[in-house]
């Protein structure tokens, strides 16, 4: 995915359907590219290869927003599928998702790199062969102690937690849209941070 170069891009974002998972720091990869819809006054209310799927445009370049509907762990299943009916390959795929490892508004955008221990990239690494695509990790490490890791994934946020949730999607929407624009590497530059109000090219 070179700077500046157009063309349609694939922007997936991880989560869990159903109410009972909404507002929970697992599905924050719905949540930005909900507030991606949001800014570009795109509906996700199409249904393509198991994912809620809608279409838009940034400047000149086309962009399909998508939310699996196969729960986290199998998203792969519906990745794959998706790239293969728009005619794209790997290289314009843009994965958003929650990151225990890093801390609380965080943001880390990577060219490519392992799933570490996260279900949803497991599959989606799996069922494309490859760990070669831009992908967005959106710090979920809470600054209070958590206790058992799957159950506060899974809990809903805290009321005091709102505010920054909106600051960070907003953020993550913001560098998502650079990646498109600018490229992946400048976009690291720009918006890779450990935590709100701290930018860091490398974290």
């Amino acid at each position: 995915m070179s700077a500046g170069e157009a063309g349609t891009f694939l922007i997936v974002g991880l989560g869990n359907p159903g109410n009972q998972y909404e507002l929970t720091p697992h599905n924050i990869g719905f949540h930005v590219v909900d507030r991606l819809a949001e800014r570009l006054q795109v509906r996700l209310s199409q249904r393509s290869s198991n994912a809620l799927i809608g279409f838009g445009r940034e400047d000149k370049n086309a962009l399909i927003l998508a939310k699996p509907q196969t729960y986290m762990n199998l998203s792969g299943t519906a990745v794959k599928p998706l790239l293969a009916n728009q005619g794209l390959g790997a290289d314009r795929l843009i994965v958003v998702y929650d990151d225990l490892d890093l801390p609380w508004t965080g943001l880390r955008i990577r060219l490519k790199g392992s799933a570490g221990t996260h279900n949803g990239m497991k599959s989606i690494v799996g069922s494309l062969g490859t760990s070669d695509f831009v992908r967005v990790r959106a710090g979920i490490q809470p600054p209070h102690p958590y206790g058992d890791a799957a159950r506060y994934v899974l809990a809903k946020f805290r009321k005091a937690d709102l505010a920054d949730l909106a600051e960070l999607l907003d953020y993550a929407s913001d560098a998502i849209l650079a990646i498109v624009s600018e490229g992946a590497e400048k976009a690291m530059t720009k918006f890779n941070r450990r935590a709100r109000g701290s930018n860091e090219e490398e974290i």
